[in-house]
């Protein structure tokens, strides 16, 4: 849902060059300048934006649920593993940048979800999505968000990132994970409680081009994919009067499961054995929050996550 509403927000900055308005693009970019590091020290979240009545049909549209399963205690800071990616991330901008889902069943935690630092380049879209309470994915921005003393701080990772969007096909199960060990030590570093998020549904909004690995489509996916920072899948849906074709996402359920917290011990320099450590561990609880949850969703009993 991010490039569409950029790229017309990056449009109507340049139809403000282009025009009779050149001064507002100079006054804007005066203060894109001034305010280029907001987006890494915790954004510039805007409850009124965040309430909007048309998050609210946004949810039901699907709909989409988030699911508490245990008790968060608003003295400490969490860091949030959300998985899949899918497509859209639906379950993540629904459940976590709009409200009231999230604060209702977590009183006292306030969620950050991390994304590209791309986004935050982009003319006025970048108002919008600090509006909603997202906020860059890098380690300084991290690092802002889980220094809070007084905890209540949730940082939510979309971990397979970019690349596991081009495994978003219905019925997979598929989570780039096993290489992606950054949180973990942001979360050691800095003693923040992981918690494990499984979003069920979160793949079957679109069908997409088979791109198997190999194939020459996939190699051309991971090229661009490495060179722009985030990836292109070839998807569609249904349409606005029909559902055989469009780009607008299908009707279907979206389950958004937050695990257990599990407990992080503050270690500044953690060793490569200790996070190894602690990965594994995150990496079950992961798949145990899965297994537990998957019958009430849908998920045949002979089908498990598979972690790449």
């Amino acid at each position: 849902f991010l490039p569409p509403v950029a790229e017309f927000c990056c449009g109507f900055f340049v139809i403000l060059i282009l025009g009779n308005f050149w001064f507002l693009a100079v006054l804007y970019l005066l203060w894109l300048y001034l305010d280029w590091g907001t987006p890494c020290a915790g954004g510039r979240r805007s409850q009124w934006v965040r309430s909007w009545t048309v998050w609210k049909y946004f949810r039901e549209y699907f709909p989409i649920h988030l699911i508490k399963t245990s008790e968060l205690n608003p003295n400490h800071n969490y860091l949030l593993g959300f998985h899949p990616h899918g497509v859209l991330v639906a379950g993540a901008f629904g459940n976590f940048c709009t409200d009231p889902p999230f604060k209702n069943l977590f009183p006292g935690l306030t969620p950050y979800l991390h994304i590209m630092p791309i986004w935050f380049g982009c003319p006025f879209f970048r108002e919008y999505i600090m509006s909603a309470g997202m906020v860059s994915a890098s380690k300084e921005s991290v690092s802002h968000v889980l220094n809070n003393e007084g905890g209540g701080h949730a940082s939510v990772i979309v971990i397979g990132g970019a690349e596991e969007s081009l495994n978003a096909h219905p019925g997979s199960l598929t989570l780039n994970i096993l290489k992606r060990k950054g949180f973990i030590k942001m979360a050691l570093k800095h003693g923040a409680h992981l918690v494990p998020v499984f979003s069920f549904g979160e793949n079957e909004l679109f069908k997409q081009v088979a791109n198997p690995k190999g194939s020459w489509l996939r190699n051309v996916q991971e090229k661009l994919q490495k060179i722009m920072g985030f990836a292109l899948p070839l998807f569609h849906a249904r349409g606005v009067f029909q559902y055989s074709f469009g780009l607008i996402p299908y009707r279907q359920p979206i389950h958004t499961v937050v695990g257990s917290p599990i407990p992080v011990k503050q270690n500044v320099n953690p060793t490569t054995e200790e996070i190894d450590q602690l990965h594994a561990l995150y990496l079950q609880k992961l798949k145990n929050l899965f297994e537990e949850h998957k019958s009430n969703y849908g998920i045949p009993a002979h089908k498990s996550l598979i972690f790449e």
